[in-house]
């Protein structure tokens, strides 16, 4: 099969692009390399005689044709996206560029080029909008999203991967087009961008900083591992039926402080501090920024707002559900947010003092759990 993976760069799409390598496909990453795109994540299939990059923007509409007429695909995988909550509030613009004109330039080059395809290419050809559980608001105290959950975004990112979302069903509907909207919980796994909350949570553990949390940390979010994910995608292209959206999620819902409780307890267990304390003990608030809560962290208030926490329930339910291999591993120091975190414990493959070489150019596994809803 032949399929065009875009954002393939990124730590999803990456994921992607290295179990559709695995399966013997073809593939073609467009992706335009951002912050959050990165070639080190696929230097392990780079030279594969059936990957190719181009570096694109998806909202370069002629482009974009052109790269889909060369390569013919047989399915497109849309995972191209802005995808940062607070970037999205600074600056609104890029993700309406990306995550709505891109999707809708995609839409349009692939829909003309699928147009021309005989019946039964076109009968066969799939377009996977890959989105986010985000585009549903924010989830309560219990249950989960549902594929007939209304749409309640609540910040520029989701409204933006709402509209692409709207526009993709109205592909479907208008043209016929065979669209299948996936919506996912939020991803963890290697090649995360340390951005990201749980790498951050990590990091900081790791390192002995403040664990920032906003607010009081009580909202909840459901989380799945990025090869469960895309094992989700790869069901999906085979077995979708056009028109359906379809749901992924690990049923492993956690507050933001009963996730850090977990990391840092797990932290705790590889990691002694000298004082003795867990490092849960600089769990503490932040405002709507990162900038803001290290100003914040430098007032003498600090002291009194940081948190004592301990492991709960909750957080032992999430260590239960993680079913993959215990431990991480890297081959870059930068990627110092490439984890795998399970079965209790972190093994710190690399530790912050120094870098073994052994286990640095040992090759990492991605191993994928068939774990979606």
């Amino acid at each position: 099969m032949r399929l065009i993976v875009t954002g393939g760069a990124g730590f999803i799409g990456s994921a992607t692009v290295r179990e559709a390598i695995a399966r013997g496909h073809h593939v073609l990453n467009i992706d335009v390399l951002t912050y959050a795109g990165d070639l080190t994540r696929l230097a392990d299939i780079s030279a594969h005689p059936r990957y190719a990059f181009e570096k694109a923007d998806i909202a370069d509409g002629s482009k974009i044709a052109s790269l889909v007429s060369d390569f013919t695909p047989d399915a497109i995988l849309h995972l191209a996206a802005e995808s940062h909550v607070d970037r999205s509030i600074d600056g609104p613009g890029s993700f309406v560029r990306t995550n709505v004109l891109g999707t809708y330039a995609l839409l349009d080059a692939t829909s003309r080029y699928w147009s021309k395809l005989d019946a039964r290419r076109q009968s066969a050809f799939r377009f996977i909008q890959v989105s986010t559980d985000e585009v549903y608001g924010s989830l309560g105290a219990e249950g989960h999203f549902v594929e007939n959950t209304p749409y309640a975004p609540s910040s520029p990112y989701s409204a933006s991967k709402a509209a692409g979302d709207h526009f993709a069903r109205a592909w479907f509907r208008t043209y016929d087009f065979p669209v299948i909207i996936t919506n996912c919980s939020n991803n963890y796994g290697p090649y995360q961008h340390p951005e990201k909350f749980t790498p951050t949570v990590i990091c900081n553990a790791l390192a002995g900083t403040p664990v920032p949390i906003y607010g009081r940390g009580v909202n909840r979010r459901d989380w799945i591992f990025v090869g469960d994910h895309v094992t989700g995608l790869f069901v999906a292209l085979a077995r979708g039926r056009p028109g359906e959206t379809y749901n992924f999620g690990g049923r492993s819902e956690l507050s933001n402080l009963e996730l850090a409780r977990a990391v840092c307890r797990l932290v705790d267990v590889r990691r002694q501090r000298a004082d003795g304390r867990s490092c849960s003990w600089w769990i503490g608030p932040v405002t709507t920024c990162a900038t803001r809560w290290i100003r914040r962290r430098r007032k003498p208030s600090w002291a009194g707002t940081r948190v004592r926490v301990w492991m709960t329930a909750w957080a032992r339910r999430w260590i239960g559900i993680c079913r993959i291999p215990s431990g991480w591993e890297r081959k870059e120091r930068d990627w110092r947010a490439s984890v795998f975190v399970a079965r209790a414990e972190v093994r710190l493959l690399d530790e912050m003092e120094g870098v073994d070489n052994g286990r640095r150019n040992r090759q990492p596994a991605f191993p994928c759990h068939p774990g979606h809803e």
